[in-house]
């Protein structure tokens, strides 16, 4: 059984006025959710579709959107490639939180929607969990600054609409969870991600590029959009 259509309810996360200790709780709790159901590995399944058309050599340079706790590096430790990681986020908290438990790392506090780097600055652009968070229009737009950003190849990590998945994690989060916002988020989540038919036609946008798009645990999307070429300046 799936839900017809796309939520528009609102998540608490998507409310950047929020800057207390609400999002350190509800960050502690969704990296230990990407650890263990599924969103570490299907982001590194993505990456490693896109770097295998990545020259060897060098560091693979990849932006990731919508950060978060900014726990990309722990998916990346198996994926046999050096990477350098810049995390993006739009809210100032979240922002604050990563520098505060990883001093090394490289935190821009920015929009999705108004990128701060030139086109073909990364040689990969991931998103986890981030192109639920917007209108069907909105999501269309985020796609193409993406894809504009990146110089190989586009990684979506986001949720499957289903309501087996809905009723799953509205029990596991009434159970295991203290954030108040991630009780309520995390259904939410649900209601407001896609149907295969939905994600696959807006990468479609992506005219430049070749799309796989396969189903992950624990009901997640993993979407790899490998850019048709690129003439890397470095290898060459």
């Amino acid at each position: 059984m799936m839900f017809p259509a796309r939520s528009s309810a609102q998540e608490i996360m998507d409310d950047m006025s929020i800057e207390d200790g609400r999002i350190d709780c509800a960050l502690d709790e969704l990296r230990v959710i990407n650890r263990w159901l599924g969103g570490h590995r299907t982001s590194r399944l993505g990456i490693e579709r896109i770097a295998r058309t990545i020259p060897a050599g060098r560091p693979i340079s990849i932006l990731d959107v919508g950060a978060g706790a900014a726990d990309l590096d722990e998916a990346l430790v198996r994926l046999g490639r050096s990477c350098v990681v810049i995390s993006l986020d739009l809210n100032a908290e979240a922002c604050r939180y990563v520098r505060r438990r990883k001093p090394t790392a490289n935190v821009v506090n920015g929009s999705a929607l108004a990128l701060p780097f030139k086109g073909r600055s990364f040689d990969i652009v991931h998103a986890s969990h981030v192109l639920h968070h917007f209108s069907d229009p909105d999501a269309t737009r985020l796609i193409a600054h993406l894809a504009a950003t990146a110089r190989y190849g586009l990684v979506i990590n986001d949720l499957r609409r289903h309501a087996f998945a809905y009723a799953a994690i509205r029990a596991l989060t009434h159970l295991f969870s203290r954030s108040e916002m991630v009780r309520h988020d995390g259904p939410t989540s649900v209601l407001r991600a896609f149907h295969r038919n939905e994600i696959y036609s807006l990468l479609s946008s992506v005219s430049h590029g070749h799309i796989v798009l396969s189903r992950r645990w624990a009901f997640r999307w993993c979407a790899a959009v490998t850019f048709d070429s690129y003439d890397d300046p470095v290898a060459g």
